[in-house]
């Protein structure tokens, strides 16, 4: 284990020792006083309402050992009544964290696996987490805490790891620079360019230069992986593969409908998971424990990566089949009545939203009941892409929409244009009015229901009423 000490921090951040013994060990690293564990270093960080820094005191009554602050007067009664603890100021408390999470990656030699892209990445992340487990010990971004804020929390949390697996997430040019700077991955894997954060960006075309970003650390002997079926990526990798591989740079490419390096065949999309054939010089059997297309592209990617770090193909399925999702992806809820509810409530975007839908369609349950809010962050393209889901809902003959927020009207109007019949279709302003739809209006008996928004619409609670209403 690296040891950080807090005459570490001190040099690193530029930082100003205002009270305390320099030779503390900094062993783990909180943002949030509620869930301090005794020990824990405490960031104080300023927020849209508040400065964390002005709860120091309190941090040090749960426990805290050592306080990084800025923009907070403390005077000579604060750091007596601070006695035995630690306190450090310094400019900038953000990046004081980018800046100790970078230190601490730069004493690792290490796998790092960083993945982008518009959807997908908590997924991808967890079953490539779980294959690279079976030969690694593996620190891997909890739930999606991928920003300036969160990556830097997980990497100060490498300890005696083998391997690191972090998601990196992007909504605007800069971020993935950034976190590259910090992360330095080695290993590069790309899920899909899609229309996540468009509002921002202003194109499909400019998303993938943000998401490109995240090359800004590679070097000869590193792998990229590319999804090849994905438009934007798939002429990317056209133009780019020749010229990386004469860089010296490891590029595979995985998919289903284009000839790949690694390519799923005999694809069997079955109500709770999935199986499909893949040949690499011997045929072998992938049985992945979740249902959904996109968990094959994933499990493409976790089989590339790790062929890569030379682990057993045996291994590396066993580690597939035994893989789980972070909680509210996906979600499989089998409840009375024959009801299953898929809770897909932690974020959305068109890509998601229509395979998430295509996932319903194929369950076996008589009725089926999409749940849908709104798209965050889409601007002027959000109109547009909620009717596309509406479009998508229609399609895939859903028998009964609830929609639920301003933007998702548009998801509903558009199902009635493409055949829906209108009485079979709710629109809510809020969650409180879907509730009286469920309960009042809607036969749960023999259903499959996905529920799926933005992660700010809040939709869990959606989950957890259905879930009252049929115990």
């Amino acid at each position: 284990m690296k040891e950080i000490k807090v005459l570490d921090i001190v040099r690193e951040c530029n930082g100003i020792l205002i009270c305390g013994d320099e030779n503390v060990v900094c062993s783990s690293f909180s943002k949030d006083t509620r869930t301090l564990n005794e020990g824990d270093t405490y960031l104080g960080i300023k927020g849209e309402t508040f400065n964390g820094s002005l709860l120091y005191k309190e941090a040090f009554k749960k426990g805290a050992n050592v306080c990084i602050v800025d923009d907070v007067e403390i005077t000579k009664q604060d750091v007596l009544e601070c006695k035995g603890k630690v306190i450090i100021k310094v400019d900038n408390t953000v990046k004081a964290l980018q800046t100790l999470a970078k230190y601490k990656r730069e004493q690792y030699d290490i796998p790092v696996i960083g993945i982008t892209g518009s959807v997908g990445k908590t997924s991808t992340k967890d079953i490539i987490a779980s294959v690279v487990g079976m030969k690694y010990k593996v620190l891997k971004t909890e739930g999606n805490l991928n920003n300036e804020i969160g990556m830097p929390l997980t990497i100060l949390r490498l300890e005696d790891h083998e391997a690191m697996v972090l998601e990196m997430g992007t909504d605007k040019f800069g971020d993935l620079s950034l976190l590259t700077s910090i992360a330095k991955p080695n290993i590069f894997v790309y899920t899909i360019i899609g229309t996540s954060h468009i509002a921002n960006f202003g194109s499909r075309e400019n998303i993938l230069k943000g998401k490109l970003e995240m090359l800004e650390s590679l070097k000869s002997g590193n792998a990229v992986i590319v999804n090849n079926d994905n438009d934007l990526l798939h002429g990317w990798l056209e133009e780019n593969k020749e010229k990386y591989i004469g860089d010296g740079i490891k590029v595979y490419s995985y998919g289903i409908e284009f000839n790949s390096d690694y390519t799923a065949k005999n694809i069997m999309l079955e109500e709770f998971g999935s199986k499909y054939n893949i040949d690499l010089n011997k045929e072998y059997l992938v049985e992945i424990p979740v249902g959904g297309k996109h968990f094959v592209y994933n499990s493409l990617a976790a089989i590339a990566i790790g062929k890569y770090l030379e682990i057993s193909m045996e291994d590396i399925l066993i580690g597939i089949s035994k893989f789980e999702l972070t909680k509210m992806r996906m979600d499989i809820l089998k409840l009375k009545n024959n009801v299953v509810v898929v809770n897909d409530t932690y974020n959305a975007s068109y890509d998601s939203m229509k395979s998430g839908i295509d996932y319903l369609s194929k369950l076996n349950n008589i009725k089926k009941i999409a749940i849908l809010g709104d798209m965050l962050e889409l601007g002027e393209y959000s109109e547009n892409l909620h009717r596309a889901v509406g479009k998508s809902v229609a399609e895939n003959k859903i028998d009964v929409l609830v929609t639920i927020g301003e933007e998702a009207k548009f998801i509903a109007d558009e199902a009635i244009n493409n055949g829906i019949v209108k009485d079979n279709i709710f629109v809510c302003n809020n969650i409180e009015e879907a509730y009286n739809v469920l309960s009042k209006n809607v036969n749960l008996e023999d259903t499959a229901i996905l529920v799926k928004a933005s992660r700010g619409m809040q939709l869990e609670r959606v989950v957890s009423y259905i879930k009252e209403i049929l115990n």
